[in-house]
Protein backbone atom coordinates (compact mmCIF):
# COMPACT_ATOMS: atom_id res chain seq x y z
CA UNK A 1 0.00 0.00 0.00
CA UNK A 2 1.18 3.57 -0.72
CA UNK A 3 2.62 5.52 2.64
CA UNK A 4 0.61 8.21 2.71
CA UNK A 5 2.39 11.74 2.48
CA UNK A 6 1.10 14.94 3.98
CA UNK A 7 0.32 17.69 0.87
CA UNK A 8 0.03 21.19 1.21
CA UNK A 9 -3.92 21.83 0.80
CA UNK A 10 -2.78 25.54 1.12
CA UNK A 11 -0.44 24.92 -2.15
CA UNK A 12 -3.20 23.63 -3.64
CA UNK A 13 -6.04 25.97 -2.95
CA UNK A 14 -3.35 28.67 -4.11
CA UNK A 15 -2.79 26.84 -7.54
CA UNK A 16 -6.70 26.54 -7.81
CA UNK A 17 -6.95 29.68 -7.34
CA UNK A 18 -4.53 30.85 -9.99
CA UNK A 19 -6.37 28.45 -12.26
CA UNK A 20 -9.71 29.80 -11.48
CA UNK A 21 -9.07 33.23 -11.91
CA UNK A 22 -8.31 32.37 -15.40
CA UNK A 23 -11.01 31.84 -17.45
CA UNK A 24 -11.52 29.50 -20.12
CA UNK A 25 -14.69 29.34 -21.55
CA UNK A 26 -14.29 26.39 -24.43
CA UNK A 27 -13.77 27.44 -27.98
CA UNK A 28 -12.41 31.15 -27.04
CA UNK A 29 -8.66 30.64 -28.10
CA UNK A 30 -6.91 33.31 -26.76
CA UNK A 31 -8.54 32.51 -23.11
CA UNK A 32 -7.79 29.25 -23.63
CA UNK A 33 -3.83 29.72 -24.75
CA UNK A 34 -3.92 31.78 -21.55
CA UNK A 35 -5.39 28.88 -19.52
CA UNK A 36 -3.16 25.76 -21.08
CA UNK A 37 0.24 27.98 -20.32
CA UNK A 38 -1.23 28.00 -16.52
CA UNK A 39 -1.82 24.77 -16.52
CA UNK A 40 1.29 23.89 -17.63
CA UNK A 41 3.12 26.48 -15.09
CA UNK A 42 1.76 24.27 -12.09
CA UNK A 43 3.08 21.70 -13.85
CA UNK A 44 6.43 22.45 -14.28
CA UNK A 45 6.74 24.19 -10.80
CA UNK A 46 5.23 21.02 -8.80
CA UNK A 47 6.57 17.91 -10.82
CA UNK A 48 9.75 19.60 -12.67
CA UNK A 49 10.14 18.62 -16.46
CA UNK A 50 8.78 20.52 -19.48
CA UNK A 51 5.32 20.76 -20.13
CA UNK A 52 4.21 20.80 -24.16
CA UNK A 53 1.55 22.85 -25.67
CA UNK A 54 -0.13 21.06 -28.18
CA UNK A 55 -1.87 23.21 -30.58
CA UNK A 56 -5.21 22.63 -32.08
CA UNK A 57 -8.37 24.24 -34.02
CA UNK A 58 -10.09 23.88 -30.52
CA UNK A 59 -6.97 25.83 -28.43
CA UNK A 60 -3.80 24.39 -26.76
CA UNK A 61 -3.86 20.89 -24.96
CA UNK A 62 -0.89 20.48 -21.90
CA UNK A 63 1.29 17.17 -22.54
CA UNK A 64 3.67 16.24 -20.13
CA UNK A 65 5.99 13.11 -19.00
CA UNK A 66 7.97 12.13 -16.41
CA UNK A 67 9.69 9.81 -18.60
CA UNK A 68 10.42 6.20 -19.14
CA UNK A 69 8.28 3.53 -20.36
CA UNK A 70 4.44 5.09 -20.31
CA UNK A 71 2.75 3.36 -17.86
CA UNK A 72 -0.69 5.51 -16.59
CA UNK A 73 -2.29 8.50 -18.09
CA UNK A 74 -3.47 11.51 -15.91
CA UNK A 75 -6.39 12.28 -18.33
CA UNK A 76 -8.05 15.72 -17.71
CA UNK A 77 -9.40 19.11 -19.30
CA UNK A 78 -8.72 22.96 -18.54
CA UNK A 79 -11.86 24.62 -20.60
CA UNK A 80 -14.92 25.33 -18.92
CA UNK A 81 -18.95 25.76 -19.60
CA UNK A 82 -18.78 29.68 -18.52
CA UNK A 83 -18.54 32.49 -20.10
CA UNK A 84 -16.01 35.39 -20.12
CA UNK A 85 -17.21 37.57 -17.04
CA UNK A 86 -18.08 35.37 -15.22
CA UNK A 87 -15.38 35.36 -12.56
CA UNK A 88 -16.34 38.94 -12.01
CA UNK A 89 -19.92 37.83 -10.80
CA UNK A 90 -18.77 34.39 -9.01
CA UNK A 91 -15.31 35.28 -7.91
CA UNK A 92 -13.00 32.20 -6.35
CA UNK A 93 -13.75 32.28 -2.82
CA UNK A 94 -12.96 29.92 0.46
CA UNK A 95 -15.58 29.59 2.83
CA UNK A 96 -17.00 26.90 5.36
CA UNK A 97 -14.83 24.62 3.82
CA UNK A 98 -15.73 24.92 0.83
CA UNK A 99 -13.75 26.80 -2.94
CA UNK A 100 -16.44 27.93 -4.99
CA UNK A 101 -15.65 30.00 -8.13
CA UNK A 102 -16.30 28.71 -12.21
CA UNK A 103 -14.14 25.56 -12.93
CA UNK A 104 -13.54 24.70 -8.93
CA UNK A 105 -15.23 21.14 -9.63
CA UNK A 106 -15.40 20.38 -12.96
CA UNK A 107 -12.39 20.36 -13.22
CA UNK A 108 -9.86 22.56 -12.19
CA UNK A 109 -9.77 21.41 -8.50
CA UNK A 110 -8.86 17.31 -10.34
CA UNK A 111 -6.28 18.78 -11.91
CA UNK A 112 -4.72 20.09 -8.82
CA UNK A 113 -5.09 17.37 -6.39
CA UNK A 114 -3.52 15.10 -9.14
CA UNK A 115 -0.50 17.39 -9.89
CA UNK A 116 0.20 17.80 -6.00
CA UNK A 117 -0.36 13.63 -5.42
CA UNK A 118 2.31 13.26 -8.09
CA UNK A 119 4.63 15.37 -6.39
CA UNK A 120 4.36 12.97 -3.37
CA UNK A 121 6.20 10.69 -5.31
CA UNK A 122 9.93 10.05 -5.74
CA UNK A 123 9.39 8.23 -8.71
CA UNK A 124 7.44 9.59 -11.13
CA UNK A 125 9.03 7.54 -14.42
CA UNK A 126 5.84 6.23 -16.71
CA UNK A 127 3.41 8.32 -15.71
CA UNK A 128 1.93 11.30 -18.26
CA UNK A 129 -0.41 14.12 -18.17
CA UNK A 130 -2.97 15.09 -20.66
CA UNK A 131 -4.96 18.33 -20.26
CA UNK A 132 -7.37 18.95 -23.38
CA UNK A 133 -8.93 22.45 -24.38
CA UNK A 134 -12.06 20.90 -25.74
CA UNK A 135 -13.21 18.19 -23.27
CA UNK A 136 -16.97 20.54 -23.11
CA UNK A 137 -17.58 20.85 -26.66
CA UNK A 138 -17.15 17.18 -27.68
CA UNK A 139 -13.30 17.18 -27.94
CA UNK A 140 -13.12 16.62 -31.72
CA UNK A 141 -9.62 18.02 -31.97
CA UNK A 142 -8.16 16.07 -28.79
CA UNK A 143 -9.53 12.29 -29.16
CA UNK A 144 -6.75 11.23 -31.55
CA UNK A 145 -4.31 12.14 -28.99
CA UNK A 146 -6.24 11.27 -26.18
CA UNK A 147 -6.61 7.40 -27.62
CA UNK A 148 -3.01 7.99 -28.53
CA UNK A 149 -1.73 8.03 -25.59
CA UNK A 150 -4.29 6.17 -23.53
CA UNK A 151 -3.28 2.91 -25.77
CA UNK A 152 0.80 4.19 -25.26
CA UNK A 153 0.08 3.96 -21.63
CA UNK A 154 -2.05 0.85 -21.11
CA UNK A 155 -4.03 2.24 -18.01
CA UNK A 156 -6.43 5.63 -17.66
CA UNK A 157 -7.09 8.05 -14.67
CA UNK A 158 -9.81 10.38 -15.38
CA UNK A 159 -9.85 13.60 -12.99
CA UNK A 160 -13.09 14.54 -13.34
CA UNK A 161 -15.33 15.22 -10.13
CA UNK A 162 -16.51 12.68 -8.26
CA UNK A 163 -20.02 11.21 -7.98
CA UNK A 164 -22.43 12.29 -5.28
CA UNK A 165 -21.38 11.82 -2.39
CA UNK A 166 -17.67 11.38 -3.11
CA UNK A 167 -17.91 8.12 -5.06
CA UNK A 168 -15.72 7.29 -8.08
CA UNK A 169 -17.50 6.70 -11.45
CA UNK A 170 -17.15 3.37 -12.51
CA UNK A 171 -19.39 3.79 -15.45
CA UNK A 172 -20.59 6.06 -17.97
CA UNK A 173 -23.66 6.31 -20.56
CA UNK A 174 -22.76 7.04 -24.18
CA UNK A 175 -23.91 10.21 -25.17
CA UNK A 176 -24.60 12.65 -28.36
CA UNK A 177 -26.43 15.00 -29.59
CA UNK A 178 -28.78 15.07 -32.97
CA UNK A 179 -30.23 17.93 -34.92
CA UNK A 180 -33.43 17.24 -36.47
CA UNK A 181 -34.15 19.90 -39.42
CA UNK A 182 -37.43 20.12 -40.88
CA UNK A 183 -38.30 21.92 -44.51
CA UNK A 184 -41.46 22.89 -44.93
CA UNK A 185 -43.08 25.16 -47.00
CA UNK A 186 -44.23 28.81 -46.34
CA UNK A 187 -47.44 30.20 -46.75
CA UNK A 188 -50.29 32.81 -45.89
CA UNK A 189 -51.58 31.59 -42.48
CA UNK A 190 -54.80 33.47 -43.37
CA UNK A 191 -55.59 33.82 -47.41
CA UNK A 192 -53.88 30.08 -48.40
CA UNK A 193 -52.67 28.12 -45.52
CA UNK A 194 -53.51 25.21 -47.10
CA UNK A 195 -50.57 26.02 -49.93
CA UNK A 196 -48.34 25.53 -47.38
CA UNK A 197 -46.45 22.76 -45.57
CA UNK A 198 -45.97 23.47 -41.76
CA UNK A 199 -42.58 22.82 -40.49
CA UNK A 200 -43.45 23.39 -37.13
CA UNK A 201 -46.64 20.74 -37.21
CA UNK A 202 -43.89 18.18 -38.75
CA UNK A 203 -41.77 19.11 -35.82
CA UNK A 204 -44.25 18.52 -33.16
CA UNK A 205 -44.93 14.74 -35.18
CA UNK A 206 -40.97 14.58 -34.76
CA UNK A 207 -40.82 15.00 -31.16
CA UNK A 208 -43.33 12.76 -30.34
CA UNK A 209 -41.74 9.75 -32.08
CA UNK A 210 -38.16 10.95 -30.94
CA UNK A 211 -39.55 10.51 -27.35
CA UNK A 212 -40.82 7.10 -28.01
CA UNK A 213 -37.42 5.86 -28.74
CA UNK A 214 -36.31 6.27 -25.24
CA UNK A 215 -35.67 3.22 -23.49
CA UNK A 216 -34.83 4.18 -19.69
CA UNK A 217 -35.75 0.52 -18.23
CA UNK A 218 -32.63 -0.35 -20.06
CA UNK A 219 -30.54 3.36 -19.25
CA UNK A 220 -31.42 4.45 -22.92
CA UNK A 221 -32.92 8.16 -22.42
CA UNK A 222 -34.13 10.19 -25.74
CA UNK A 223 -34.81 14.19 -24.70
CA UNK A 224 -35.85 16.53 -27.46
CA UNK A 225 -33.93 19.62 -25.43
CA UNK A 226 -34.24 22.73 -28.50
CA UNK A 227 -36.69 23.54 -30.78
CA UNK A 228 -37.16 26.45 -32.89
CA UNK A 229 -39.66 27.17 -35.79
CA UNK A 230 -40.96 29.98 -37.62
CA UNK A 231 -41.06 33.41 -38.91
CA UNK A 232 -43.92 35.51 -38.44
CA UNK A 233 -47.31 35.19 -36.89
CA UNK A 234 -49.46 34.79 -39.51
CA UNK A 235 -46.76 32.78 -41.88
CA UNK A 236 -47.44 29.02 -42.12
CA UNK A 237 -43.66 28.14 -41.00
CA UNK A 238 -41.16 26.61 -43.65
CA UNK A 239 -38.86 25.79 -41.08
CA UNK A 240 -37.90 24.11 -38.09
CA UNK A 241 -35.16 22.90 -36.13
CA UNK A 242 -35.10 19.58 -32.70
CA UNK A 243 -32.25 19.23 -31.35
CA UNK A 244 -32.14 16.24 -28.78
CA UNK A 245 -30.01 14.82 -26.36
CA UNK A 246 -28.94 11.07 -25.96
CA UNK A 247 -27.54 8.69 -23.58
CA UNK A 248 -27.06 4.83 -23.92
CA UNK A 249 -25.62 2.44 -21.62
CA UNK A 250 -24.75 -0.42 -24.33
CA UNK A 251 -23.31 -0.34 -28.11
CA UNK A 252 -26.05 -2.33 -29.50
CA UNK A 253 -28.31 0.90 -28.02
CA UNK A 254 -26.12 3.20 -29.40
CA UNK A 255 -26.63 1.19 -32.85
CA UNK A 256 -30.37 1.54 -32.45
CA UNK A 257 -30.69 4.87 -31.94
CA UNK A 258 -28.27 6.28 -34.77
CA UNK A 259 -30.37 3.87 -37.37
CA UNK A 260 -33.83 5.25 -35.68
CA UNK A 261 -32.50 8.60 -36.12
CA UNK A 262 -31.42 7.90 -39.76
CA UNK A 263 -34.63 6.07 -40.50
CA UNK A 264 -37.06 9.34 -39.26
CA UNK A 265 -39.72 9.93 -41.92
CA UNK A 266 -42.31 13.14 -42.35
CA UNK A 267 -45.90 12.93 -41.36
CA UNK A 268 -47.06 15.54 -44.07
CA UNK A 269 -46.83 15.61 -47.59
CA UNK A 270 -43.91 18.08 -48.96
CA UNK A 271 -42.23 18.31 -46.01
CA UNK A 272 -38.87 16.76 -45.76
CA UNK A 273 -36.29 15.95 -43.14
CA UNK A 274 -32.71 15.67 -42.46
CA UNK A 275 -30.65 14.47 -39.29
CA UNK A 276 -27.21 15.51 -38.24
CA UNK A 277 -25.25 14.27 -35.33
CA UNK A 278 -24.19 10.71 -33.27
CA UNK A 279 -23.69 9.24 -30.38
CA UNK A 280 -20.29 10.65 -30.30
CA UNK A 281 -19.40 9.33 -26.93
CA UNK A 282 -19.24 5.48 -26.86
CA UNK A 283 -20.16 4.06 -23.51
CA UNK A 284 -17.99 3.46 -20.66
CA UNK A 285 -18.97 -0.06 -19.49
CA UNK A 286 -18.24 -0.32 -15.97
CA UNK A 287 -15.94 -3.97 -16.92
CA UNK A 288 -13.72 -0.82 -17.86
CA UNK A 289 -13.16 0.33 -14.53
CA UNK A 290 -13.19 -2.89 -12.30
CA UNK A 291 -9.43 -3.54 -12.31
CA UNK A 292 -8.38 -0.06 -11.46
CA UNK A 293 -11.45 0.15 -9.32
CA UNK A 294 -10.09 -2.73 -6.59
CA UNK A 295 -6.80 -1.22 -6.08
CA UNK A 296 -8.48 2.13 -5.06
CA UNK A 297 -10.91 0.40 -3.01
CA UNK A 298 -7.64 -1.28 -1.54
CA UNK A 299 -6.57 1.88 -1.02
CA UNK A 300 -9.64 3.76 0.68
CA UNK A 301 -11.53 0.94 1.70
CA UNK A 302 -14.91 3.27 2.18
CA UNK A 303 -14.93 4.65 -1.33
CA UNK A 304 -17.63 3.62 -3.22
CA UNK A 305 -18.42 3.28 -7.28
CA UNK A 306 -20.92 3.99 -9.14
CA UNK A 307 -22.49 4.39 -12.71
CA UNK A 308 -23.30 7.53 -13.97
CA UNK A 309 -25.37 9.48 -17.12
CA UNK A 310 -22.87 12.17 -18.14
CA UNK A 311 -19.80 11.30 -20.32
CA UNK A 312 -15.87 12.02 -20.26
CA UNK A 313 -12.93 11.44 -22.31
CA UNK A 314 -12.75 8.17 -20.49
CA UNK A 315 -15.65 6.93 -22.66
CA UNK A 316 -12.86 7.12 -25.32
CA UNK A 317 -10.10 5.40 -23.42
CA UNK A 318 -12.29 3.02 -21.97
CA UNK A 319 -13.98 1.81 -25.59
CA UNK A 320 -10.64 1.31 -26.26
CA UNK A 321 -10.19 -1.45 -23.82
CA UNK A 322 -8.03 0.69 -22.52
CA UNK A 323 -8.62 -0.04 -18.17
CA UNK A 324 -10.07 3.64 -16.96
CA UNK A 325 -11.03 4.74 -13.75
CA UNK A 326 -13.15 8.11 -14.01
CA UNK A 327 -14.47 10.64 -10.90
CA UNK A 328 -10.95 10.71 -9.19
CA UNK A 329 -11.24 14.64 -9.03
CA UNK A 330 -12.58 17.32 -6.53
CA UNK A 331 -14.99 16.09 -4.10
CA UNK A 332 -18.14 18.80 -4.64
CA UNK A 333 -20.95 19.36 -7.07
CA UNK A 334 -22.81 21.83 -8.76
CA UNK A 335 -21.04 21.03 -12.44
CA UNK A 336 -21.89 23.57 -15.04
CA UNK A 337 -24.21 25.59 -12.45
CA UNK A 338 -23.75 28.53 -10.31
CA UNK A 339 -23.25 27.01 -7.05
CA UNK A 340 -20.39 24.86 -8.16
CA UNK A 341 -18.25 24.06 -4.82
CA UNK A 342 -15.47 21.75 -3.86
CA UNK A 343 -15.17 20.30 -0.75
CA UNK A 344 -11.89 21.19 0.88
CA UNK A 345 -11.00 18.59 3.14
CA UNK A 346 -11.10 15.53 0.98
CA UNK A 347 -8.50 17.84 -1.49
CA UNK A 348 -5.61 15.92 0.73
CA UNK A 349 -6.74 12.27 0.69
CA UNK A 350 -7.55 12.41 -3.21
CA UNK A 351 -4.25 13.65 -3.76
CA UNK A 352 -2.86 10.31 -1.97
CA UNK A 353 -5.12 8.60 -3.57
CA UNK A 354 -3.52 9.44 -7.05
CA UNK A 355 0.02 8.74 -5.53
CA UNK A 356 -1.38 5.59 -4.46
CA UNK A 357 -2.71 4.34 -7.93
CA UNK A 358 0.02 5.11 -10.10
CA UNK A 359 2.45 3.29 -7.58
CA UNK A 360 -0.02 -0.05 -7.73
CA UNK A 361 -0.37 0.58 -11.23
CA UNK A 362 3.64 1.00 -12.10
CA UNK A 363 4.25 -2.42 -9.96
CA UNK A 364 1.79 -4.74 -11.67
Amino acid sequence: MHKTVNVSVDAMIDDLRTLVEIESPSRDLDALTASATAVAAVIESRLGRQALLVESEAGPHVHWSAGGDPKVLILGHHDTVFPLGTLERRPFMVKDGHATGPGVFDMLGGLVQAIHGLATLDDRSGVEILVTADEEVGSRSSRALIEERALACGAVLVFEGAAEGGGLKTGRKGCGTFQVSIAGRASHAGLEPAAGVNALIEASHQVLDIAALGRPDIGTTVTPTVASAGTLDNVVPAEATVIVDVRVESADEKERIESAFAALAPHLDGAEISVQGAISRPPMPESASAELFAVAKRLLPDLEGMAVGGGSDGNFTAALGVPTLDGLGAVGGGAHADHEYLVIEAMGERANLVAGLVKAIRNT
